[in-house]
């Protein structure tokens, strides 16, 4: 988790540099993008969203993963944060194959039944589109937790390379650490490929809010302890932040 705590270290400069060749080295995911909707809805009206996702989206992003057309789809809903109150996403292993699902699926849920369709878009009338690709993490391969914080980066786009260095190199490490103890369901960080302002995305999920809290105040104190993070806060130093609740997910 980015943290702005201050401190004027050589060391982080030294470091800093020798990442800048090796990005990229170690245990470089499999090719993932992930297409993702952020919706803005009427509050009064966002349970009668989720009813719709279930009668009509629902089962044709499962139909989707079982014939192979997407990897993975999930439905989140806003617990904590900004504008955004509804997120759906789906995977798949290239941008053409994502691209051509995207089509394949809004043509599937119009023929299903349109009419809900035209309500839900009413109810959550505008919305932000981005895709990201998976830069590190397990994302996407497991079944998240219930739970999951989301950061929304504005980076230095011209250093973006050396923020995902240090997260492959340094930082993946502690998160994939947690994931084997048990403290993390899931965790990413993304690059983005096409959206809006938001250059980097760090999630990670846990079984419920309460573990992502525990396990979100061990991240920030790992940070804290190390001084590489400042780089990284430097280069991704403005962003959002979000907690959503996991509804309905696959695998």
């Amino acid at each position: 988790m980015m943290t702005t705590k201050s401190r004027t270290l050589g060391l982080a400069a030294c470091l800093c540099l020798m990442l800048g060749g090796v990005a990229f080295a170690q245990d470089k995911p499999a090719e993932r993008y992930t297409y993702v909707t952020y919706s803005v809805c009427d509050l009064a009206q966002q349970e009668r969203a989720d009813e719709i996702f279930e009668q009509v989206q629902k089962g044709v992003y499962e139909a989707a993963v079982a014939d192979g057309t997407i990897s993975n789809y999930g439905w989140l809903k806003h617990h904590t944060g900004g504008k955004w109150r509804r997120v759906v996403y789906s995977s798949a292993d290239s941008m053409q194959s994502l691209l051509d699902a995207q089509k394949k699926l809004g043509d599937q849920m119009d023929a299903k039944n349109e009419k809900l369709g035209i309500e839900f878009s009413k109810i959550c009338n505008s919305h932000d589109d981005y895709i990201w690709r998976t830069v590190a993490g397990n994302i996407g391969t497991v079944a998240r937790g219930g739970a999951a914080f989301s950061v929304y980066l504005i980076c230095d786009q011209g250093r973006e390379d050396q923020a995902d260095a240090l997260m492959t190199q340094v930082f993946a490490p502690m998160y994939d650490k947690m994931v084997a103890d048990g403290k993390l369901k899931s965790w990413g960080w993304n690059e983005h490929i096409v959206g809006g302002q938001y250059r980097r995305l760090e999630t990670f999920s846990a079984a419920d809010v309460p573990a992502l809290m525990a396990a979100r105040a061990a991240i920030i104190e790992a940070y804290d302890d190390n001084p590489l993070s400042d780089t990284l806060t430097d280069i991704c130093g403005d962003h959002t932040d979000y907690m959503w609740e996991i509804t309905s997910q696959s695998p």
